[in-house]
């Protein structure tokens, strides 16, 4: 069985990411503060389907509004990173985060 495979037969590893790639405009773009890779848990949430993994770059606004979205159960942030100038620094993981 190859890697790929592999990855695909174990739950939650290696999901392809959607969305935004990471060499986006939206990265460099001068508002740009944050990066989330969240899954989409429900047919309401605003970005996605259900069942995506997506990666999305925000202004302060979005991410605010992303967090209420979490909050109401449509998806769950997997991975978050603050962005500047155009610059990636990850947030350490959290124990109960799951790994991507």
């Amino acid at each position: 069985m190859s890697i790929k495979e592999q990855l695909k037969a174990t739950p939650g590893r290696g999901k392809e990411i959607t969305g935004q790639d990471i060499e986006s405009l939206e990265r460099f773009a001068e508002d740009t503060r944050h990066m989330i890779i969240f899954d989409v848990l429900t047919w309401e949430c605003p970005v996605g389907d259900k069942g995506e993994r997506v990666r999305i770059f925000l202004t302060d606004e979005g991410y605010q509004k992303a967090v209420e979205s979490e909050g109401r159960g449509e998806m769950k942030i997997i991975r978050r990173a603050r962005i500047r100038k155009g610059d990636i620094f990850y947030d350490a993981p959290e124990r109960d985060h799951e790994e991507y």
